[in-house]
Order: structure tokens, then C-alpha cells, then sequence
């Protein structure tokens, strides 16, 4: 055996007992999660602590010492949390399906994949199974960094009980597929009416004459491609494994930070972590300046607006819900003390709920 192959053998031994050492660890960690759920049955506790899991995965990046990035820590230890959590009590998840789609890589970006996850057929389905208790909690989009705003998403809050538990940024790269090999065999590309627009100058320069289609999801347009040789589709690199596409291109969207917002719904408050978000609606009296008098009250206070956006009220003729999120959370004193000014003012106020910031891409 010549040096490199001893220098090799030795290092794989001093992995083989990291190895056992980190077995040993992630063992005894999930032994405190099984004492924790005791705990939890006598209290009443939730499972589920979406402020708890944003503080340890922040506490763990910001003492990362290298050489692997926060990111791929973060996604690391999420696993293992969530895989911990799983022994408390399993849960459910509901998300905007059906498989293969962004909004299902969210749900495990967030959860882990230690979760039961329930792909359904609509926006109004995933806020349906969770109100009914099915689904412990809910994923679903809500805008996009270059397409804008989920209008369905918004909407459906004006009507429903459902908190914001969190949100998850995903960074989204599209990507050509079909059954066959050749690009110059495509005649027609499929996919959601959002990810046609976010690839349209890549089409227009790559398949000029294709015809382009739009259809309910991703997933369902890699599930059409896969039995039409003719038709390519864009969607994620998992829709490609699960329906037995082929690669025909890599990364075709126009922009290259293209980031899809998606929210976590349910029926928990979320306590303060120290960098949160909070999420209202509320309608202004129909009055000349009632806008900028509710909005003042976030300057007054200093606390910082990050979005806004109106939808039609559906009570009124030319009347608006307007949705704002502001940093910070329900229970800081500034931000308490601007929503109970608008609440004061407006006809009418709701807070949707408090989360911990989501980490970008």
C-alpha cells in the first residue's frame, strides 16, 4: 500500500468515527425529543414550535464554523429536526399539489421530509384541510419576485379563521424537459401560467416556434409531456425523476434570482423570535386621506412596511382589502401600538399573523 492509499485508509477511519460519534449524538438528541413530547401530552403543548425551530436553525448558522455554507447547515439540521419532531407526534402537511411542484419542494424545505404530506387541487382545498383539521398545517404560495402576487391566496384570507405560521423563500430554477432527446422535435411547451411568463424571453430565443400552453400546474404539465414526444414541459428537476422526463435544458428562466414567496397556514399563534414578520388587512373609510392616515401610524411608530397590496373587499363596489406586512411581531410595543391605531381607524382590521423571518433562496 503505497502513502496515498495509507493517508486515504486513515482519514476514512477518522470519518468511520465521527460517524459513530454523530450517530451517538443525533440518538441522544432524539431520546430529548421523546422526553420533550411527554412533557407536552401532560401540558398540552404544541408539537409544532415554528418560532423554537427558527431559533435553533439561526443559532446553529450563526456559530457555523465552515467548511459547509449556512445554507446547506440549515437544510442539514432541519432534517434532523424534523425528524426528532416526528417522534413527538407525526403530522400532516397539505400543500398545492399535485407532486413534483415548488410549492411541494417548500413544504420539505420547511418541514423536513419527516412529515405526512397531502398534495391537493387548489389553493382553496390546502386553507379547507387545515380548517377541518385533516391537515395539521398548510402551504401555499403567495407571490413571486418577478410575476408579483397570488391574488387566489390573498383572497381566500379575507374569508378565512387560518393563521400565518411562517413563510418559506425558495429560490426557483426551471428547467426544459420532455421524453425525447431532441429540442427540435418540440412543437408545444406546457406549464403554469406564472413559470410560462418567468421563462418567456429564454422561449422566445430557444423554441420560437413551439406553442405554448398553460395548465393548472407543473406536475401536470410534466405529466403530459410524458406521453406526447411533441410536447416539452417547464416545471422543477424533481418533476423530470418523478415522470421519467429527459433534461433538455437547465436554468431557462429570464431572471436569475427568480424567488417564489410561499406562507405556512394554520391555527397556532407564533411566539416572538426577535426577527419576525407581521401580516395584516384592513379596509379604509371611504373618506379622501383614510389611507394615508392608517398607514402614518406604522411611521409614527417606526416600524418598517415591506409589502403592501389592495384586492377588491367583494362588499362593495369599488371598495379594497389592503394587505400589508411590517417587520416585526404582534407583541413588540411599536408594532402593537401601530396596529391598535389602525384598528381604531379602520372599518375593518385583522392580523393574520406574527412568524420568524424566512432565510432568502
Amino acid at each position: 500500500m503505497n502513502d496515498s492509499e495509507n493517508k486515504l485508509k486513515a482519514l476514512r477511519e477518522e470519518i468511520d468515527g465521527v460517524d459513530d460519534k454523530l450517530l451517538a449524538l443525533i440518538s441522544r438528541r432524539a431520546e430529548f425529543a421523546q422526553q420533550i413530547a411527554g412533557v407536552k401530552d401532560g401540558e398540552g403543548g404544541d408539537v409544532y414550535r415554528p418560532d423554537r425551530e427558527a431559533e435553533v436553525l439561526r443559532r446553529l448558522a450563526s456559530v457555523n464554523p465552515g467548511p459547509l455554507s449556512n445554507d446547506r447547515i440549515i437544510r442539514l439540521f432541519q432534517e434532523v429536526v424534523s425528524a426528532c419532531r416526528a417522534l413527538e407526534k407525526p403530522m400532516t402537511i397539505g400543500f398545492l399539489g399535485p407532486e413534483g411542484t415548488f410549492t411541494e419542494a417548500a413544504t420539505f424545505k420547511h418541514f423536513g421530509h419527516a412529515v405526512s404530506v397531502s398534495p391537493l387541487e387548489s389553493i382553496d382545498a390546502v386553507f379547507r384541510e387545515v380548517e377541518s383539521g385533516v391537515a395539521q398545517f398548510g402551504v401555499v404560495p403567495v407571490e413571486n419576485s418577478t410575476e408579483g402576487v397570488v391574488n387566489h391566496t390573498l383572497d381566500m384570507f379575507i374569508r378565512s379563521k387560518l393563521s400565518i405560521c411562517g413563510e418559506v423563500q425558495l429560490r426557483i430554477h426551471h428547467f426544459l424537459m420532455a421524453a425525447q432527446e431532441d429540442k427540435s422535435k418540440i412543437r408545444r411547451v406546457c406549464s403554469h401560467p406564472q413559470s410560462l411568463a418567468q421563462c418567456r424571453k429564454w422561449l422566445d430565443t430557444n423554441l420560437v416556434s413551439a406553442e405554448r400552453e398553460s395548465v393548472g400546474s407543473n406536475a401536470e404539465a410534466a405529466r403530459i409531456a410524458a406521453k406526447d414526444p411533441a410536447t416539452a414541459a417547464i416545471a422543477g428537476e424533481v418533476a423530470a425523476d418523478l415522470y421519467g422526463l429527459k433534461l433538455l435544458a437547465r436554468n431557462v428562466e429570464d431572471e436569475p434570482d427568480n424567488t417564489t414567496r410561499f406562507l405556512v397556514i394554520g391555527n397556532q399563534s407564533v411566539d416572538r423570535t426577535g426577527n419576525d414578520k407581521t401580516s395584516v388587512m384592513f379596509s379604509a373609510k371611504n373618506r379622501p386621506g383614510a389611507l394615508f392616515e392608517l398607514l402614518e401610524a406604522f411611521k409614527k411608530r417606526n416600524v418598517n412596511m415591506t409589502r403592501i397590496e389592495s384586492r377588491p373587499s367583494r362588499s362593495g363596489i369599488w371598495e379594497y382589502v389592503f394587505f400589508i406586512d411590517v417587520e416585526g411581531h404582534v407583541s413588540d410595543e411599536n408594532v402593537s401600538a401601530a396596529l391598535a391605531d389602525i384598528d381604531a381607524h379602520a372599518s375593518f382590521f385583522k392580523v393574520l399573523g406574527s412568524y420568524p423571518r424566512s432565510a432568502t433562496g
